[in-house]
């Protein structure tokens, strides 16, 4: 179907076409999701699919939905900078919204969010290609929406609080982990972050989960001391951006989380010892 029919679609505010049968229509909507033009894949695609997640046009073919998009995740998986790269981030998005839809509706049994998470995990850990913006191509953005998959697993209703300590710890190997030539620089520790507010406001981590998980991410954000035969500001990126990315949260988003006071504490202490040189004050 050419792109002039999904024009009108939306011209019309989204409304699902009685032309064709909705199988066809998501089918045929997977496949531009893994387009590698943005007004077809970011401008129609997705756009029609979230829409239609949000209407519960999918409240009975959720599950099937989200299947089809955990499969998504696996095209190209291992491929670095090759265009497969936007099938498996607008998977993930896709994802994203069928599990916000359910945290809202309480549509499918926990063994199936459960088990989507593990996937969605399993692909975060393993996803080579952490582009951001692709030239000509528009976005590619895995970390950003893989964190936006993480942040809706975390307000699951069916993930408690052992899960959430999951959730968190893969948050910190993916940071310690980024490759050093491949800089998250399209704000995806921002997108991180308020990923991880989201499991922070279900309020069931405390300091003894969480103070020994924000050390682990310090200590890998100190760009000082250790040898000076690499850039070692290259290799601390990741974390250091995450650690203040995350001070921002706590110190002004909404709705903190109970925890908060004494989760700043130790976040400004990671951000202190890791930063010791800026913050000396000079004597004439």
């Amino acid at each position: 179907m050419s792109l002039g029919y999904w024009n009108q679609v939306q011209a019309a505010g989204f409304e699902v076409p009685s032309d064709r049968p909705l199988d066809d229509l998501t089918a045929e909507l997977t496949t531009m999701l893994g387009s590698t033009r943005p007004e077809v894949r970011d401008g129609t695609a997705f756009p029609a699919l979230a829409t239609w997640i949000d209407r519960g046009v999918y409240d009975d073919l959720l599950l099937g939905l989200g299947d089809g998009m955990v499969t998504g995740l696996s095209v190209g998986l291992g491929e670095d900078g090759t265009d497969s790269v936007f099938r498996r981030s607008f998977s993930v998005l896709i994802l994203a919204c069928c599990i916000e839809r359910d945290n809202e509706h309480h549509l499918l049994p926990g063994s199936k969010i459960l088990e989507w998470g593990d996937r969605v995990a399993t692909w975060f850990l393993t996803e080579r290609d952490t582009r951001g913006f692709v030239v000509g191509k528009g976005w590619a953005h895995t970390i950003a929406h893989g964190a936006d998959a993480l942040g809706a697993l975390g307000e699951s209703p069916h993930i408690a609080g052992a899960e959430h300590a999951v959730l968190l710890d893969v948050i910190a190997e993916r940071l310690l982990e980024q490759p050093t030539d491949a800089p998250l620089a399209a704000g995806e520790p921002d997108r991180l972050a308020t990923a991880v507010m989201q499991i922070l406001r279900r309020n069931t981590l405390g300091t003894d989960v969480l103070e020994p998980w924000i050390h682990r991410i310090g200590a890998a954000g100190n760009p000082f001391g250790g040898p000076v035969d690499h850039d070692p500001y290259a290799a601390t990126a990741a974390p250091q951006a995450f650690l203040r990315a995350l001070f921002l949260q706590l110190s002004l988003a909404a709705r903190p989380p109970t925890v908060r006071p004494d989760l700043l504490l130790v976040v400004i202490d990671a951000l202190r010892m890791t930063n010791t040189p800026y913050l000396r004050v000079g004597t004439d």
